[in-house]
């Protein structure tokens, strides 16, 4: 009788795999078919080289909805459509110039770009004399009388001193966000502002900028790094050295757009939604590969590897494009909004907007219960690098659906490049990898399976 149980345990093992060795197989089947395929990365090529640059509300970006939407047809999805948003549009113009113009060092070309949102100089552009500050208490205490007529320079460097990029990103974002606004209060006609960014180099990075009610509008630019510290050590030797920069940019009245959907139906819960996204706009200074081509073929992707792998998820898996990231962020907002119009039933929702790097983890916003469930699936992705599930945020596009109680989860991945691509005109195809973006594509693609097997 123990030789017949031993030999009936061992059919068992042989045949009829556990659960766990069957979500093994199935969670690595994601990763190995996603390395050895190409067509995401053909996806991004496109997107990237024939495409570029996808301002919202620019042609641009109404020929990025376009090729995806005809791309996710063709790849013979159940369902595909479009949701229609009002976007901006802000128009970049002609190409920026920005010189310094000084008694000691003479005439020094600088490379900008206008900061998002922000009015042109003009023609004519603006000349004046320059103002040094790091932060808004010494732009503060310099007062109106120092500034009034000058060219505001905040030149408040991203911090080198901590780990996690997205921290130094946020320790310098506000004199892009607010200078304008804060330097205008004090008589500045003009801001400049040190690129915010981790790399030493001559790649300007742009974004959105705000004005205020009430406020002077201001002409608003970014230099490079290395622009900036020459301007700096100029103005150490000539305090009264001159800037004088041109930009076209203005504001049209918005524009119709589109989030881009796509679906595979649920066999037993198609009224239950799992999502996952990437936005489709991008800044026009680059061709937005990592900020967020990435993530919007990973998305893709994600579809992708459901079909090919032959599983038939019990909920509906849905890829959102979201549009207007970058600016207003209408296309989450929208989506949003309608979920709770239509009372649709997401039970979870996941973004990549961090760029095509090799990926690390989830970051995960869901409440305790929820949180310690995804976490025990964790020894199932440590074969394939993938360790780190912590707590926090998720995504800017997905971030609206927090309020519907709708746990989130952001695709956390290597960062310390990231910022020196984010926003430049270096943001291209040729700096993704291949592989670390697919393995971010299948790190996604196998959560989504656990969670459709085994709910939150």
């Amino acid at each position: 009788m123990k030789k017949l149980s031993l030999g009936l345990f061992l059919l068992t093992v042989l045949f009829f795999p556990t659960k766990a060795q069957q979500d093994k197989e199935i969670v690595d089947s994601f990763f190995q078919n996603a390395i050895s395929d190409y067509t995401a990365y053909e996806q991004l090529r496109y997107l990237t080289k024939n495409i570029g640059g996808r301002l919202t509300g620019s042609p641009e970006a109404a020929a990025a909805i376009e090729y995806t939407f005809q791309e996710l047809k063709n790849m013979g999805f159940d369902s595909v459509y479009l949701q229609e948003i009002m976007v901006p549009n802000w128009v970049r113009g002609e190409k920026e110039i920005a010189r310094i113009s000084s008694t000691v060092y003479g005439t020094t070309e600088m490379h900008a770009t206008a900061l998002g949102l922000s009015i042109g100089t003009g023609k004519d552009g603006l000349w004046a004399q320059v103002i040094e500050v790091k932060n808004f208490d010494e732009l503060k205490k310099l007062g109106e009388k120092k500034i009034k007529g000058k060219i505001v320079f905040f030149n408040r460097a991203a911090t080198t001193k901590q780990y996690h990029t997205g921290n130094a990103y946020g320790s310098a974002i506000n004199q892009r966000t607010e200078g304008a606004v804060q330097a205008a209060q004090y008589g500045a006609i003009g801001v400049l502002i040190r690129s915010v960014g981790t790399a030493h180099d001559f790649n300007p990075h742009t974004g959105v900028m705000h004005y205020k009610e009430g406020v002077n509008k201001i002409p608003s630019i970014a230099i490079s790094t290395n622009d900036a510290d020459i301007l700096s050590l100029q103005l150490k030797q000539d305090v009264e050295l001159n800037v004088y920069f041109r930009t076209t940019c203005h504001q049209r009245p918005d524009v119709k757009s589109y989030n881009v959907i796509a679906e595979i139906k649920g066999t037993e819960k198609p009224d239950e939604i799992i999502l996952v996204g990437g936005h489709l706009d991008s800044w026009d200074n680059g061709e937005g590969a990592h900020d967020d081509g990435t993530g919007v073929v990973q998305s893709i992707e994600v579809l992708r590897l459901f079909k090919a792998l032959g599983i038939k998820p019990k909920h509906t898996i849905r890829a959102v494009l979201f549009m207007d990231e970058e600016v207003m962020q209408r296309g989450g907002k929208a989506y949003a909004r309608e979920v709770k119009e239509k009372q649709e039933k997401h039970i979870f929702a996941i973004e990549s907007d961090g760029g095509g790097a090799l990926p690390l983890g989830f970051s995960i916003d869901a409440n305790k219960e929820i949180t310690q469930k995804i976490k025990a699936w964790q020894e199932l992705f440590l074969p394939w690098g993938i360790y780190n599930f912590r707590n926090g945020g998720s995504g800017v596009d997905i971030g609206p659906l927090k309020e519907q109680g709708i746990a989130l989860a952001g695709l956390i991945v290597n960062s310390q490049k990231y910022f020196d691509f984010h926003h430049a005109p270096n943001d291209v195809f040729e700096n993704v990898n291949q592989r670390e973006m697919q393995l971010g594509a299948a790190g996604m693609a196998a959560l989504i399976y656990l969670i459709d097997k085994y709910g939150l």
